[in-house]
């Protein structure tokens, strides 16, 4: 189920994924898959987001997709898009999760655990945005 709420995820392979032994594939980082379908089941939109291409591409999308893993997109930002050099090659994501981050990769368990936690800030703001009557939210005190 996608949420339009949910922010839409660019996720690299090589090294987020699974362990960088590019061009081969290396083994699954640890809870990579098991966070991946737990957040493709509260309605994130994830793409794949990559240096590869070609069969190496198509190897690494057979790979996510025999550990239970079905990209939104791949190396684009929705299915149809078809790239050319006249538009950019830039994802349209909310959030990219990728081993070259500034800090590098902080592992499955503190990515899942914020993007929970900006879910519940959202739902908070939501909750105390309802409590206030229509007129005062109009009217910043």
């Amino acid at each position: 189920m996608i949420s339009p709420k949910k922010p839409i995820l660019a996720i690299d392979f090589d090294g987020t994924v699974v362990e960088n032994r590019y061009p081969k594939i290396g083994k699954p980082m640890l809870f990579a898959f098991e966070t991946l379908k737990k957040l493709q089941e509260e309605g994130h939109i994830l793409i794949l987001w990559t240096y590869r291409c070609g069969r190496s591409l198509e190897e690494a999308v057979q790979f996510c997709a025999e550990h239970g893993i079905e990209f939104y997109a791949v190396n684009k930002s929705y299915p149809e898009e078809e790239y050319s050099n006249e538009i950019s090659r830039k994802i349209n994501a909310d959030i990219f999760i990728d081993d070259r981050n500034i800090g590098g990769f902080y592992g499955w368990g503190n990515v899942y655990r914020e993007l929970i936690g900006e879910d519940e800030q959202l739902k908070n703001r939501a909750q105390e945005k309802s409590k206030k009557g229509f007129l005062s939210s109009l009217f910043k005190k």
